[in-house]
């Protein structure tokens, strides 16, 4: 597996609209996307910090990950996501066959036009691990 770069942090919040202002006017970060990717039952918003996206995570039911993140009490950095160049797939059966346990056995469709598959914290380090690559590559 080939990994260029951190692609983003995500961040489980309860309301984007509620903290957006926090990251803008604060921090003087902008805003440049909005979507919702209803298959996951997620709201999010991007912000570009350098070379490094924020990925802001708002629940849209209960039964979404995020929302089952924030009932345990967890709310701030959800996941890091990591730009694979030699694809996500290939990263899966590599991570497959070094015994780490995969969340997603084949990448999906992501926010950004992105494939997306994870990894399950209980074998990498206790962090919640995103592997992706855009769609169009």
């Amino acid at each position: 597996m080939k990994i260029s770069r951190i692609d983003h942090l995500g961040i489980a919040v309860e309301s984007i609209d509620e903290v957006l202002p926090y990251f803008e006017n604060v921090l003087g970060l902008k805003c440049y996307a909005v979507e919702e990717v209803a298959d996951q039952k997620v709201k999010t918003a991007f912000l570009k910090v350098g070379e490094v996206k924020l990925e802001l995570l708002e629940p849209t039911s209960p039964e979404s990950a995020i929302a089952k993140f924030m009932e345990k009490g967890g709310k701030g950095v959800h996941h890091v996501a990591f730009a694979i160049e030699d694809g996500v797939e290939n990263a899966l059966a590599e991570c497959d066959a070094k015994g780490i346990r995969l969340i997603d056995k084949a990448p999906r469709a992501g926010a950004e036009q992105m494939n997306i598959a994870f990894l399950h914290p209980k074998s990498t380090a206790s962090i919640l691990t995103e592997l992706c690559e855009p769609m169009n590559k």
